[in-house]
């Protein structure tokens, strides 16, 4: 499947040439917010009043991978299918509801609900460029931006679309957030991403969003737009362990990561890099690692995490790392994992990316392990 545009919003940059500058820069202290964040900038005010943070966000990745992509006007818009994730959906909206509650008594806006809900960023999406294909939003936590990604690939594939616009959005860097995954342990209490690390104590949150445009390779190919990379395979599997922990010994991310490689018609050792999960918690980690060693008995790919620098953006982070992944084969160089500076000894990595390192593109398995025990793994390709 022919990638032709992608478009990013995150706190290592907006915009996909901002945002790729970023993954370099050292790591600083968390949450890794959006800092200065102006819709209006990009989207027109009354329109941008109307929406919660994540579908904003959404709606400018969205337009930039648009742009990138030359349109769709060539495709009948009721063939365009429209697959925008999200973990959590419109918090924003209904924290100030509740702050301005506790206060006096509150003036309830009647777009409340339309801000919320959790379908906010397709619907917005679908209606604003006219796309009448399936609209949907997988929620599945931090496994959701690539699980939408995964069922626009479907879409297309069994017929029922031509292309796709497809990604994750999540803006709920929020006091409930915050406290809630603090409260379970999983959050660092230092507010420092350290994916890998002996040093690790947690995730730091992060926002944004990430949109991949999906066409059917021969129909891209023939129109004569650029195509960025392929999206070849993905597969989907569950855990089936507990609600917040991963498999000890990720048994669930192994079979997702094989079978998404099957799916992609390549070998295990045809794949030159991992674009990791890695959370920076003790049990993701730890997990992945073990799953890589046992995937790639011999010669490991390379490997790196993006959340050092972007935060883990929940049902954004499989999105955003699928851009980084479609990224790093256009642009002949791998991000590197920022935040690691000495490799926990229990974790059998061997050629973790501490720096930008220039490669010959080849196949790029990018993870994404969610709350809940979803595991959806994407497979990528030079074109």
């Amino acid at each position: 499947m022919a990638i032709t545009g992608i478009g990013v919003v995150s706190a290592a940059g907006i915009g996909i040439e901002s945002f790729w500058a970023g993954l370099s820069k050292p790591p600083g202290q968390g949450p890794h917010r959006i800092t200065g964040w102006e819709p209006e900038e990009w989207i027109p005010r009354r329109e941008a009043r109307r929406m919660d943070r994540f579908t904003q966000f959404a709606m400018v990745a969205a337009a930039e991978a648009l742009e990138m992509a030359g349109g769709l006007d060539h495709v009948d818009p009721g063939r365009v299918t429209v697959s925008v994730a999200t973990g959590i959906g419109g918090l924003e909206a209904l924290e100030d509801l509740i702050q301005g509650s506790a206060v006096d008594e509150p003036r309830v806006s009647p777009i409340l609900i339309p801000m919320m809900m959790c379908n906010a960023a397709a619907a917005t999406i679908s209606i604003k460029y006219g796309y009448g294909g399936q609209a949907s939003t997988p929620v599945v936590a931090c496994a959701a931006g690539a699980q939408a990604i995964s069922d626009a690939l479907r879409q297309i594939q069994w017929g029922y679309a031509d292309a796709a616009v497809a990604g994750g959005a999540e803006g709920a860097i929020r006091r409930a957030t915050i406290e809630g995954f603090l409260a379970s342990k999983a959050l660092s209490p230092t507010m420092v991403a350290r994916p890998f690390d002996g040093a690790r104590d947690g995730f730091v949150l992060g926002e944004g969003a990430g949109i991949l445009i999906l066409e059917e390779y021969e129909s891209a190919r023939r129109r004569g737009t650029p195509i960025i990379a392929e999206l070849l395979g993905a597969a989907s599997t569950a855990d089936a362990h507990h609600i917040t922990a991963p498999h000890p010994e990720g048994n669930g991310a192994e079979r997702a990561v094989r079978l998404a490689v099957d799916d992609a018609g390549i070998s295990l050792d045809q794949v030159a890099y991992v674009n990791a999960h890695g959370t920076g918690t003790d049990l993701n980690d730890r997990a992945e690692g073990q799953v890589v060693a046992r995937v790639w008995p011999g010669q490991q790919p390379a490997v790196s995490s993006i959340k050092g620098t972007t935060g883990h953006a929940l049902g954004a982070s499989g999105a955003i790392e699928a851009v980084a992944s479609a990224a790093a084969i256009q642009r002949l160089e791998l991000p590197p994992n920022v935040g690691l500076s000495d490799l926990d000894g229990a974790i059998p990595l061997d050629d973790v990316v501490t720096e930008s390192r220039s490669w010959e593109p080849g196949y790029v398995v990018s993870n994404s392990f969610g709350f809940g025990g979803h595991n959806t793994v994407l497979v990528f390709g030079p074109a």
